[in-house]
């Protein structure tokens, strides 16, 4: 009798690390330090921050340059480690997992917006929306589909096949953005995401971001710009390495634009939620 191998395979365990732990708080910094040591002098980066922000916060992260803010986005983004204390991120303490676990967490549970955009020049609007999940090995019938969706809600379904030079500013970061959200990662770190557009394409840029925040993202924003993070919920101010104020925005900017990231974000694991509340 021939035997079909393939009903005898088992699906690989997901690591621990992946694994979303929705009653943890995204993340929780205990007494965390940065030390850049260049040889001559030790210089402190960050000094002690005590931290946490909750799912589905929309957070800005403020700081003139030299404050600890961009120090702070690489540890939050697993780009580099602490010298001392503790960062965790979905109930994980990073300081625990190796490089390529930290690169797991960075294609899974973050997406990224930076200032440059960060595309890749000769490859299209939808090739560079699949990246993420080519390493996380979606098959390619799936990874197209949801560039595409992707792609659409954020307003370029008609120039899925055009290259980043074909296309303004404003609209190489809103590829940016849903290359961000392609494996629906529970955090979204923008860095300085308005940096190099104009006033316009800034507001459009953060309409997505709260429309994101509406559809149940954590959404963290390092900025400089007061009118940028006037959008958020929650404003956290960094001098000399050090938080100086975490206060609630009560008035956040609102546009009153329809809302086209509806139905997009999470939104399967929302509705099975609430049928369970239902039941």
């Amino acid at each position: 009798m021939k035997i079909n191998r393939s009903l005898l395979r088992r699906k690989k365990a997901q690591p621990s690390y992946l694994t979303e732990n929705v009653s943890e708080d995204l993340i929780r910094l205990e007494n965390l330090v940065k030390i850049y040591d260049t040889g001559a002098i030790k210089v402190l980066g960050l000094k002690k921050i005590n931290l946490t922000i909750k799912r589905g916060e929309f957070v800005a992260i403020m700081g003139q340059s030299g404050s600890g803010k961009s120090t702070l986005m690489n540890i939050l983004g697993c780009l580099d480690r602490p010298s001392l204390g503790h960062y965790y991120l979905d109930g994980v303490d990073t300081a625990e997992l190796s490089p390529n676990e930290l690169s797991d967490i960075r294609n899974r549970k973050i997406g990224f917006v930076f200032q440059s955009f960060n595309l890749i020049s000769r490859t299209s609007a939808l090739k560079n929306v699949e990246i993420p999940m080519i390493y996380a090995r979606r098959s390619k019938r799936e990874r197209r589909k949801r560039a595409l969706l992707l792609l659409e809600k954020v307003g370029l379904g008609k120039r899925f096949e055009h290259m980043p030079n074909e296309l303004s500013g404003g609209q190489r970061q809103r590829v940016a953005i849903a290359r961000a959200l392609a494996n629906e990662p529970p955090l979204i770190l923008a860095d300085e995401p308005t940096g190099n557009l104009d006033t316009a394409s800034s507001i459009e840029i953060m309409e997505i971001f709260s429309e994101l925040h509406r559809e149940g993202a954590t959404v963290v924003v390092v900025t400089h710009e007061e009118n940028i993070a006037a959008f958020t919920h929650r404003i956290i101010r960094f001098q000399d390495g050090k938080v100086i104020s975490d206060e609630r925005n009560p008035h956040p900017t609102v546009t009153g634009h329809e809302n086209h990231m509806e139905g997009l974000y999470r939104s399967q694991e929302r509705k099975k939620g609430e049928m369970t509340d239902a039941d």
